[in-house]
């Protein structure tokens, strides 16, 4: 998905910028486009771009999607603030008070609030924020512009840190968002900010785009911002299908934009041994930390239960699969929790994320968490020769079962948990290594 977002400047009422946005959308193969001050006045009807519909919005805050997407969810949490669903990720569309420090940094509190409450679903809040994050950030006559200061980029910065985000623009010299003439000298800001969760960002491409600000195309004073994040949106409904498909002048491929179930119950092994990690959980980690009690979180049909247990560990399985059995949650904690093979099979970030905050449910404090996943060594190889689709930030790995893969390294595994309120555990485990998996022994705090 490539996402746009731009501060239009209430320039859209104007045909030719309207055609010229219209213009760099299609160049630029835009999927969505959310804009802050399109048009004035505030509640005017609102404008339709060629091969986008209209999803919600005012003249502060406004969102278009591609016609050949179903339309997203949107909610106005708050006058600054705009939220979309884009399939497992949450976008705000931002735009911050022009005129106040002290408004900002309210804005800014509040929006920390409203992200928190997400409860460590990916979010990126992009927009007009109209701050310039470090003093390098706003420039006027070439020196430090008092147009910010602590007062609102204090708050900034407590965001970014407490929320694990990443202000994805900010380079040594920075690329000025907007430059224009004040007082008679020139002013330079990078007020158009993209902040990204840190576990995502090398997965997600933030770039700036000036042409929307300068040269013979330019449609606004703004530069705009382009995204481009590992999401599969969903296509349009059957009623926007049939609507679209009749505008279009040649017949396309509809099983492009077909919805699939996922079933990662699928696949789930028929093992006449345990797994090789259960091994490991049996032979070095339970000695290790003195381990007890033991739970298999996606327990599949339970092959590694009966290991545990053969091995003299109080052990428990679970599995939301009703037919595997184990559908009844747990009443207890365990000093140890295993999910084998579980993240790789979910189809996006989010569900991973919830399966792991699940999963901890189930650790008690102080307690440990064993997690272990196909890699990408062992995943891309197959996808590329097989020729999986790719969905999301993975693969289709058999659309008629709806079973989907992807590798997920060590590294990730952490960011994940760190997410869902873990940490790895500094108790030196010395685990097997393995090309083929990524495996993480994380901690729940105390």
């Amino acid at each position: 998905m490539r996402l746009a977002s731009i501060n239009l400047n209430k320039r859209l009422g104007n045909p030719a910028a309207r055609a010229e946005l219209t213009a760099w959308l299609h160049h630029h193969r835009v999927d969505v486009l959310i804009a802050q001050e399109p048009w004035k006045p505030l509640h005017r009807t609102p404008i339709d771009l060629a091969g986008f519909r209209p999803v919600a919005g005012d003249g502060d805050l406004f969102c278009w999607i591609a016609e050949r997407f179903a339309t997203p969810p949107t909610s106005r949490p708050d006058r600054f603030a705009q939220r979309l669903e884009l399939a497992w990720l949450v976008i705000y569309n931002i735009y911050l008070d022009s005129g106040s420090t002290t408004t900002r940094s309210s804005q800014l509190d509040q929006l920390q609030k409203i992200i928190t409450a997400e409860q460590g679903r990916p979010t990126i809040a992009c927009g007009d924020f109209n701050i310039a994050p470090r003093p390098i950030d706003g420039l006027h006559n070439g020196q430090a512009s008092t147009f910010n200061n602590s007062t609102d980029r204090a708050p900034l910065s407590a965001l970014l840190a407490d929320l694990n985000l990443v202000d994805s623009t900010a380079t040594d010299p920075p690329q000025f968002t907007i430059e224009r003439q004040h007082a008679g000298a020139p002013s330079q800001f990078r007020c158009d900010l993209a902040l990204v969760p840190a576990h995502l960002h090398p997965a997600i491409t933030v770039r700036y785009d000036h042409t929307t600000r300068k040269g013979e195309q330019s449609f606004t004073d703004h530069s705009g911002i382009l995204i481009d994040a590992p999401v599969t949106l969903p296509p349009a409904t059957d009623e926007e299908q049939e609507t679209l498909f009749a505008l279009l002048p040649e017949p396309i491929d509809e099983s492009l934009y077909t919805r699939s179930d996922y079933q990662p119950h699928k696949t789930a092994m028929t093992r006449a041994h345990s797994s090789p990690f259960a091994r490991t959980v049996v032979d070095v980690i339970a000695p290790q930390l003195g381990i007890a009690t033991i739970l298999d979180h996606g327990c599949g049909r339970g092959s590694d239960v009966h290991h545990y247990r053969t091995s003299g560990l109080d052990a428990d399985g679970w599995d939301p699969h009703p037919g595997f059995g184990q559908a009844i949650e747990p009443e207890r904690q365990y000093d140890l929790v295993t999910n084998i093979f579980v993240l790789n099979v979910l189809p996006d970030p989010w569900q991973r994320i919830q399966a792991i905050q699940h999963a901890a449910r189930f650790v008690r404090p102080g307690g440990h968490l064993f997690i272990v996943t196909r890699s990408p060594a062992d995943i891309d190889p197959r996808a590329i020769s097989a020729n999986w689709r790719t969905h999301h930030d993975g693969y289709w790995s058999s659309e008629a079962k709806g079973t989907f893969q992807k590798g997920i390294p060590t590294e990730e595994i952490i960011a994940l948990g760190h997410q869902a309120g873990l940490r790895p555990t500094t108790q030196q485990i010395p685990l097997k290594t393995s090309p083929t998996a990524g495996q993480a022994l994380l901690v729940k705090p105390t």
